[in-house]
């Protein structure tokens, strides 16, 4: 699928869509290290019910024009997704979905626009007000030693070592249980040798890094998203631990917002259980503002 172009907060974003050109918008956020193609699975199921489902290439991801900033905080992330509902066109029946950093911007830009998104869903990253308990938990360190390292000069050239051996290496960490196949890893790839592409990649936690030292400011900066959020976690999630998803429920604002827990699934769970991911997103968001019956995988 050819990409197309629209501009947004200052970028031309490249993006890819299926669904009917109608229908409420259903803005898919790809996390780090991965591409669009992340949601091969997802789109189709939520364009049959009637969205037009709409996956970008996030800002530090070409084809999406390349900024010149070495950090790129998560704020402007927000300000991207935000920026994007307003050039495609969205309205107030638009919905969220992201995964990995696409989580992080979905929330931050449902909480800083609530106005713009009904319903999000999030997967594999919990919300950050939660999560940032585990700033010095030993197990979740562990677990993100790869952020740290991002902060090292010259970490792009390491992981792009060997084409691109240290990006496929926390694949197979996060998600022991899956094989990234070729429709993972050539649209990767292809985009990693696009000079530029790795460094703006890793300016995600280079931007966000100073945030976490002041952990207390950062508790009163980041709101919960208000609207109905359905979070997803892989039990064997080797980025962040389940643990951090579980402390979420009973803690989301909205009374329809429900963590979920899928077993035998790591960071990748939309692509390890592609059905059953499916089946949840498309009951929590509807179809064209509507609930849907339940659908079995």
């Amino acid at each position: 699928m050819e990409p197309r172009f629209v501009r947004a907060n200052g970028l031309a974003f490249a993006y890819v869509e299926q669904g009917p050109s109608d229908g409420p918008l259903a803005l898919c956020l790809h996390g780090f290290p991965d591409t669009p193609a992340t949601w091969r699975h997802l789109m189709p199921t939520l364009a049959e019910v009637g969205f037009r489902a709409v996956a970008p290439w996030l800002r530090g991801y070409p084809p999406t024009e390349l900024p010149r900033e070495r950090r790129i905080a998560p704020d402007t992330l927000a300000a991207d997704v935000n920026a994007l509902h307003r050039a495609l066109g969205g309205d107030r029946d638009a919905v969220l979905v992201g995964h990995d950093w696409g989580a992080v911007a979905a929330m931050r830009a449902a909480a800083a626009a609530p106005e713009r998104w009904r319903r999000l869903v999030t997967l594999a990253v919990p919300p950050e007000r939660i999560l940032l308990g585990a700033v010095g938990d030993r197990r979740q360190v562990l677990r993100s030693r790869h952020a740290m390292a991002a902060l090292v000069p010259g970490a792009e050239h390491r992981l792009m070592a060997g084409d691109a051996e240290g990006f496929l290496r926390l694949w197979r960490r996060w998600s022991p249980g899956y094989v990234p196949g070729p429709d993972d890893l050539e649209p990767l790839q292809q985009m990693l040798r696009t000079p530029g592409a790795p460094r703006a990649m890793l300016a995600y936690y280079r931007g966000f890094a100073p945030a976490v030292v002041s952990r207390r400011a950062l508790s009163h900066r980041v709101s919960l998203p208000p609207q109905p959020h359905l979070v997803l976690h892989g039990r064997q999630d080797g980025c962040v631990g389940v643990e951090w998803a579980e402390r979420a429920e009973g803690r989301l604002p909205h009374p329809a917002s429900k963590v979920m827990i899928l077993d035998d699934a790591g960071h990748f769970l939309h692509l390890e259980r592609p059905e059953e991911v499916g089946r949840l997103v498309r009951e929590h968001l509807g179809a064209r503002g509507r609930t849907v019956p339940a659908v079995r995988a």
